[in-house]
């Protein structure tokens, strides 16, 4: 996922997103215990992702309304 996507997203979908990302991320690590999950990268790509939303997250609630 892309920084541009994500800073179009309104708040609501980026929390949304968040959630969701939190969700697979705990399956990708349960599957990594059990010696089930075929690429371990996809765990790294997944946290990216989620710093990406947290970082745009956190931009959007810094940015003064105008």
């Amino acid at each position: 996922m892309k920084a541009n996507e994500i800073r179009n997203m309104s708040t609501a979908e980026l929390e949304a997103k968040l959630t969701e990302l939190k969700k697979d991320l705990f399956f990708l690590r349960m599957q990594h215990a059990t010696n089930q999950l075929d690429n371990p990268v996809k765990i790294a790509g997944v946290k990216k992702d989620i710093a990406r939303i947290k970082t745009i997250l956190r931009e959007k609630a810094l940015r003064p309304e105008a």
